[in-house]
This record gives structure tokens, sequence and C-alpha cells, in this order.
């Protein structure tokens, strides 16, 4: 926030053009900051950059939202709050017409439904919008977190959830955070069972993880310990409750699909270095032949990855113990940031939509504005999409 304030505001001192943006940002190929090739973005130059602020103030401001509710809600009530502060401006006198939302991962989803014409219906207020690390179709890092807790050991970990039934007992009664879940769009496959390395379950196989996922019960494999839902006991929580929230959460994301700013700008991670989860694979380690990956149940469930599972319907022979299958989820393997997979994030890029696209490397989810490509491919963003902007009067 600082440094778009800083930047956007003193572009020019003493008609001079800042050192900074000379050095990081005009005259420099959007290639550096891995910009992708289909975006066929040039370089910044110092006219556009005087044309874009002269004669403007840039204030900048953060909206908060409350991530527990659903993203349509917060839309709704961050396209209030826009209003209200444009019209504060307007009734200092300033000619405050359009604004431009930077987002950050979750708030991405927020400011789609910020500017969706059922939701805060604020798109023509809006004259861009720079989306960071976005899960643009969910991710499956929140079904592995819900089943395994946070990675790390960290006070990070301790505080979002160490352990999946503390991930569990929050996300499953939170609309927002199920919104996080792949959805529809990411399509077939990502949930896989393995074992000696031949796959012996896949899901979805018809392309709905709400129905083959998330809403199924007594399976080793879903997302719902249902133990772990209402650890208070809440007659307001529990199975049935979190259903509702799912078709929720399937219809916001229905609702949204295609809905993108015509001046769309995003950067997020395509790491390899930086693994997430765009498949989810539990691995069962026995070499013993399963005959029905869906027959087993869980024995024991450490909360972090770690089953132990067993067949009802094996027979044993008197006073022998039933065999247990040691399965335990791998780790993640696909590019990405470390929570968002590149799969997840590239749908931006897929959708034809946006003026310019950066798929980067170097940085890990939550930091991602600590990073100067970041930084810098942001600014870029931020004055080509000012460039754009047509007075009334």
């Amino acid at each position: 926030m600082s440094t778009c304030e800083q930047r956007l505001n003193a572009a020019f001192s003493q008609g001079s053009l800042d050192v900074y943006l000379k050095k990081f940002v005009v005259g420099v190929a959007p290639s550096m900051w891995q910009a992708h090739p289909a975006s066929t973005l040039g370089e910044l130059d110092e006219k556009t950059i005087r044309n874009a602020v002269k004669g403007c103030w840039f204030p900048v401001h953060a909206m908060g939202y409350n991530w527990l509710k659903g993203n349509a809600v917060s839309g709704v009530r961050i396209a209030g709050r826009i209003r209200t502060l444009m019209k504060t401006y307007q009734d200092q006198g300033f000619q405050c017409e359009k604004v431009i939302l930077i987002t950050h991962s979750m708030g991405g989803l927020v400011a789609r439904a910020v500017i969706h014409p059922e939701m805060g219906k604020l798109n023509d207020q809006v004259l861009g919008v720079v989306h960071g690390v976005m899960p643009a179709i969910g991710a499956g890092t929140a079904y592995k977190r819900m089943r395994c807790g946070f990675e790390g050991r960290g006070i990070s970990a301790r505080v979002l959830g160490y352990l999946g039934s503390d991930v569990t007992s929050v996300l499953a009664n939170s609309q927002g955070g199920l919104e996080l879940l792949p959805s529809q769009a990411y399509g077939n496959h990502w949930l896989q069972v393995k074992q000696k390395g031949e796959t012996l379950k896949r899901l979805p196989e018809n392309g709905d993880p709400y129905d083959e996922i998330y809403k199924i019960r007594n399976k080793w494999f879903n997302l719902f310990r249902e133990e772990w839902i209402n650890p208070a006991d809440l007659k307001t929580s529990g199975f049935n409750n979190s259903l509702i929230l799912l078709d929720r959460a399937k219809s916001f994301h229905s609702e949204i699909s295609n809905t993108y700013h015509d001046q769309s700008y995003a950067h997020y991670g395509a790491d390899s270095n930086r693994p997430a989860w765009q498949k989810v694979v539990w691995e069962i380690k026995n070499k013993e032949i399963i005959n029905d990956v869906d027959r087993l149940r869980v024995v024991t469930d450490n909360a972090k990855g770690k089953l132990y599972l067993t067949d009802p319907e094996l027979k044993t022979k008197p006073n022998e113990a039933k065999l247990q299958f040691e399965t335990v989820l791998q780790e993640a393997e696909d590019p990405g940031d470390q929570t968002v997979p590149l799969h997840s994030a590239d749908a931006q890029l897929k959708s034809g939509k946006f003026k310019g696209v950066f798929r980067q490397t170097g940085y890990e989810h939550q930091s991602s504005y600590s990073n100067n490509a970041v930084l810098a491919a942001t600014l870029y963003s931020l004055f080509r999409i000012a460039s754009t902007m047509k007075w009334s009067k």
C-alpha cells in the first residue's frame, strides 16, 4: 500500500521521473517480471505515465472483509463501502469517477463479486483490477489442509490450524473457507489414491467435486471427518449445515466463473520450487492387494496426513488382528506458490480476458507483495490501467 501511495502520487518531482520508476518500471521489458508471451505487453514509457497521473491524486485505501462469510456477501459490502468513499471525495469537491482494485488471494474472488452484475454491481465504477495470487478456481490445498492441517511447525501453522481437525472446525462452518476448495472448473481426477505406482481411484470422475467428494459420507477419503466439524456441539453446526454452505459455495463459483473486468492484470506463482497441491494423492504403503478402496475404513487418523485403514470384509483367522493399511498423503508436487497451484491461477490466462498475466517464481503465497518483481508488475499494471481513464469532463 505504501509503495502504491508513494509511486503513484510522486511519479514526478519538479518535472523529473521518480528514480525508482526510472530504474525498475519505465523502459523495462515486462518479460523481466515474467510476463506471459500471450499478453504481448510493451514497455511502459515516461509519456504514458505522465499522461496517466497528470492532474490526478491517487489515495490508497485498504478494505478488509470477513473471510469466513461468503465472498458474494463480502463483495456486496465492499462495493457499498467503495460507493460511500467515492461520494465522500465527491462531496469534498474531487472528481472521483473510478477506482482501481488491487487484490491478494481470496480478495480476488471478492473483487469479482464486487463487479458482478447481480452482486456488487460496481463494474462501471471500476477502471481496472490487479489480481495477485488468486485461487481463481480453487485449490487442492484447501482439501489437504482440512484433512491434514497447515504445513510446518511454526507459529503460523499453530494459529491457522496445525491439525486437520483444527482447520475443519473452522472451514466446515465457513462459506468463504469452502469457496477455496476446487470448483467444477478445476477438472477431474485431482484427488487420487495410489499403491505401488498404480492409481486405484481418482476423483471427481464426472466434473462435480461437490457431489463426488465433498458431500459423500462414510468414505475415508471424503472431505469431512464429521467428528471434527462441531467440537463445541453447537446446534447451528454439523454436517447438514456444512452441506448448505457447500451448495452456496458451488453456486458462487458458478456465478463468477466468467466474471473478470475488461481491464484485468494478474500475477501469480508458477514456481516448481514452491509446489502446491493441484493434485492431492493418498499413497497406500502396504503391498497386499486391495480389492475395493471404497470399502476401507479409518482405524486411526493423526490429522496430519497419516491414516491406518482396515477392510471390514476381509476375513481373518480366529484371534488374528485385522490387517491395517498405512496410508499417507503425499507432498505437493505441482508448480505454484506453496498454496495456490499454477493450474488454478492459470484459469485467468486461459480466460483470454486479461490484458496482462505475469507467471512468476521466487515467492511464497502470503508474502507475494514483498517480492520486487511483483511490486514492479503491479505498478506497471496500475499505470496501464490509469492511462485508459476517460474523464466525463
